[in-house]
This record gives C-alpha cells, structure tokens and sequence, in this order.
C-alpha cells in the first residue's frame, strides 16, 4: 500500500469530498491562494475557483458564524482556524450557537459543518498559539471532536465529518503533518465512536491522543525490550467516545496510563479515568497513571518546550513504576 504524509491525506479528503458534493466548500484565512499555512489546501482554489475555496478575513467569529448559516441553508462548510488557540475568538458561535441551533429549532435546522484547526505544540509558536484543549468542546453536547493521529485515520474520520450531519471539531497537529503512513487508493471511510488499538499488549493499557499516540508507540517498543508488553489504543474521535473499547482493555491489561497534551486540571485524562473507576474499577490492578501537560502556558523557548511536552520517556518510567 502506498504510503502519504498526514498533510496530503487531509488534502486528498478535501478534493475528494468537493467532487462528490457541490454544497461542500472551505473557506478560512489564507486557504484560496495561498494554500493554508501549512499547504494542507494547496490546489483547492486551481480545481474548484474562488466560489468554492474562499479566503476570508481575519476573524474568527465571522468565519463560524458564516458557517453556521450557510449549514442551516444546507450547505456543508469546511472551515479552517488557524491555530485552534484562535477557536476562543469564535467562542460565542462555537459554544453558544453552532451545538444548539439543531436542538432549539425541534431537529427542523441542521448544522452539518466541520471546523479544521491544529494545535503547534513543539513548534516554539509560544503560549497564545501552542494550546490543545479539546476538553472545551467534550463538554459541549452535540459537537463531535476528532483528534486522528495517522494518515488514514486523518483521511477517513475528514470524509466521515463531512458526510455526517453533525457539527464537528476536528483536530489536526502540526507536528504530525510531515509523517507518513499507509493510506488505500480506494474509497474508504472511517466511523466516528471507534477506537483503534495501535498495538495489542497485556501488561497495561495506555490510551494516547493525537501527537502522543506515535510517542506512546515508540515507548511501547522500548518497553517491551525490558519485558512489559503495553496496549497501546487510540480513541481517534473524543465525542463520540468508544468507552466499550476501553473497558475492554482495561479490564484485560488491570491498569490504565492517559497520555494527552491537555492541561492535566480537567483533561482528556480526567474523564477517561472517571469512566474507567465507574465501569471497570474491579478489574484495576493498581491506580489509574494520567500523564498530562503541566498546569502553566505553553513555554517559547525550546529547552523550555521541551521540559513541557510529553516524551516516550515519561510513558516508559510511568509504564515501568505501575507495572514493575
């Protein structure tokens, strides 16, 4: 099977969905012309025109809330946010309209759009552009968060938001756009609410998100060469989330490590140990390990970054101290 970069994945759903459906279109900052920062939509305006590829200006609120009402017409928008720090100047749109407007209208509106951002931890971009809070949005009913690690999960999970009928936040990471990985030539999808175990184990569970989930990989083979077998699992989408998946893990491996770049306060991992002690606390050989970025804002300069940012040395000393 050939083999893509994550940033080529998202651009082949894009080009694909555009064919597919006139009513699909993007529209974000610098993404006609200019082909996004990241060049994820170079080639978009060539093929489609500036109709359907629409570089706006810079506001955020604007950009959703154009969104939302070119959905509520039936349209289905893909809008870009440059950072996913900048989601906060469209919080009113994203918080108070875009998961609400379906449910206040009795199910008579829909709001089928889906909002592409990326977070650039590990890029030394600095506190106001490095951020990774997807829990905001977990705790917002009705908006679907994914966070793909790969690029076929990238690929598949896009197409499915695009299909759906839902709002939904989705999630991409700088750092992982320059890495490669199979992706089919077929058509392929792939469903929202369905985890993907990365690596099978038995010693312990280590669920992972996004940027971390190859880091948790990495671990997991220098673990192994000491004896300590890790599953490593991937929920891919954090609304829907695939508890069932989970719990069966846990309740084979009896012990749970959380990796995320969320603030540990209120995390990704919060949750998911919260779900774990509720539906599989007598299968728990030990308590439930959350490795998280530290309670303070993103650090600039690199050495400073570094100390931040979760590595596969911290999985494996964690990995290590719970099961040894």
């Amino acid at each position: 099977m050939r083999e893509i970069f994550y940033s080529e994945a998202i651009r082949e759903a894009l080009f694909e969905e555009m064919r597919k459906d006139s009513r699909v279109f993007v529209m974000g900052e610098d993404v006609g012309l200019f082909g996004n920062i990241f060049k994820v939509t170079k080639g978009l305006i060539d093929e489609f025109g500036a109709e359907r590829v629409r570089d706006t200006p810079i506001s955020e609120n604007a950009i959703v809330g154009a969104a939302l009402g070119s959905s509520m017409l039936g349209m289905k928008p893909v809008i870009e946010i440059m950072y996913m720090d900048f989601l906060n100047e469209a919080a009113d749109q994203l918080l108070n309209h875009v998961p609400k407007i379906h449910f206040m209208s009795g199910g008579k509106l829909k709001t089928h759009l889906v909002i592409r951002t990326q977070y650039s931890l590990g890029r030394s971009t600095g506190a106001q552009h490095s951020q990774f809070f997807p829990i905001f949005y977990m705790n917002t009913p009705y908006i679907q968060v994914a966070v793909p690690s790969t690029p076929y999960d990238a690929k598949g999970l896009l197409k499915t938001a695009i299909r759906g009928d839902n709002p939904t936040l989705f999630i991409e990471c700088a750092s992982l756009y320059r890495t490669r990985g199979p992706v089919p030539e077929e058509e392929f999808t792939v469903p929202f609410g369905k985890a993907d175990i990365k690596r099978e184990g038995t010693d312990a569970t280590v669920i992972a998100i996004s940027r971390l989930v190859p880091v948790a990989l990495v671990a997991a083979e220098l673990l192994a060469k000491e004896g300590v077998n890790v599953e490593v699992l991937d929920p891919r989408t954090l609304i829907p989330l695939d508890k069932e998946t989970m719990v069966a893990s846990v309740k084979k491996t009896g012990r749970l490590i959380t990796v995320e770049d969320c603030h540990k306060t209120c995390g990704i991992g919060a949750e998911l140990s919260a779900m774990v002690m509720e539906e599989a606390f007598d299968y728990l050989d030990a308590p439930v390990v959350r490795l998280a970025s530290p309670d303070v804002p993103v650090p600039f300069t690199p050495p400073l970054q570094s100390a931040f940012m979760l590595n596969e040395d911290d999985i494996v000393k964690a990995a290590k101290k719970l099961v040894m």
